[in-house]
């Protein structure tokens, strides 16, 4: 039996991308619903949930994108030159999150520039992110083995909509972690927040769902056609147990519940899109294996990764094991 080294490659980065959408979601969403919390104390607490563990969360990321360099550098090529204002954008956001993260509690004088460039930074990130996932989606056009599109073709309505998507969806994970890791006002007041992002997540992602089948015939068959609609029929009613388990949660005063049902809606929701999108990497003309580097490079790359992921791994599941638990006022990490 032969290995396509080409489909183990994009599934290792495509678990790569949701490991970092999950839990990078959270930090960023709790920047996004920074400027709600009641006061600097209540802000910092919220910051100190997830100051342990917030840069390595950002390790995934970092993974993602050079598994996409160095495995499938066409695909690279061509998205960074389709997306490139969105990717220095986030980069850009990210960068400046991360420096006001760390000055926001080394300075007094400066403490309000700091936290709005915390809230502008994660704000910036998450638009960024979901512009490019629905330029990526819609399509990009190639000719020959470049970008053949204009400088604006990754804005359009589409896009507009899978960034609000995308903006919810965090503030969502960002609320649901807050239950999960605070206690007293600032738990009822994420709770508070939870439920009307719960339910606009799940009708943005209703929207993006009956509007994605539309944006090429490859997805329409795929969704609709005979036996695959059979096969992706599943899909909604798996995303309806997590809405269904979500709602019990919040309903519920159930600390835990709020924010696992929140991460199989993102899993529910990028395997969808995994869906729409297979065997495409860069829709709708270039695939996996056109866009994968040789196999000897894959081979040899497959290996280091298969040292480096574990151990990814094993670091991230311990660090959350040593922070588990509610973090209280006076626990601080800076």
């Amino acid at each position: 039996m032969e290995v396509d080294l080409s489909v183990i490659w994009a599934g290792l980065i495509a678990f790569s991308v949701l490991a970092y959408v999950l839990l990078d979601g959270f930090d960023l969403g709790i920047g996004i619903l920074f400027p709600f919390l009641k006061d600097r104390d209540e802000r910092h607490l919220a910051m100190n949930t997830i100051a342990p563990i917030w840069d390595g969360n950002q390790t995934w990321l970092v993974l993602g994108g050079g598994g996409l360099f160095a495995v499938f550098p066409l695909a690279y090529a061509i998205v960074m030159s389709a997306l490139y204002p969105l990717i220095i954008a986030m980069l850009l956001g990210l960068i400046f999150r991360g420096v006001a993260f760390e000055f926001v509690h080394r300075t007094k004088r400066m403490q309000g520039f700091w936290e709005f460039g915390f809230w502008s930074g994660s704000l910036i990130a998450a638009i960024a992110q979901g512009m490019a996932l629905g330029a990526l989606v819609q399509g990009i056009a190639v000719e020959g083995r470049a970008y053949s599109g204009g400088n604006w073709d990754w804005l359009t309505p589409f896009s507009v909509l899978t960034a609000l998507a995308v903006l919810v969806g965090y503030a969502m994970l960002g609320a649901t972690w807050l239950i999960l890791k605070t206690e007293g006002e600032t738990l009822v007041r994420a709770r508070r927040f939870a439920i009307p992002l719960g339910v606009g997540l799940i009708a943005l992602i209703g929207v993006v769902s009956l509007v994605t089948p539309f944006l090429l015939p490859d997805y329409l068959a795929r969704w609709f056609g005979w036996p695959s609609g059979a096969w992706t029929a599943i899909m909604p009613i798996l995303l309806a147990l997590a809405v269904w388990q979500l709602w019990a949660g919040l309903r519920n005063w159930d600390d835990l519940r709020p924010f696992l049902a929140t991460v199989a809606i993102f899993v529910l929701s990028y395997a969808g899109l995994g869906i729409s999108l297979y065997p495409h990497l860069v829709p709708p003309a270039l695939t996996i294996a056109k866009a994968a580097a040789p196999d000897s490079s894959l081979l040899f790359l497959l290996v280091g990764a298969a040292v480096l992921i574990p151990i990814i791994l094993t670091y991230t599941a311990y660090s959350y094991w040593v922070f588990r638990g509610k973090v209280h006022p006076d626990d601080g990490y800076h």
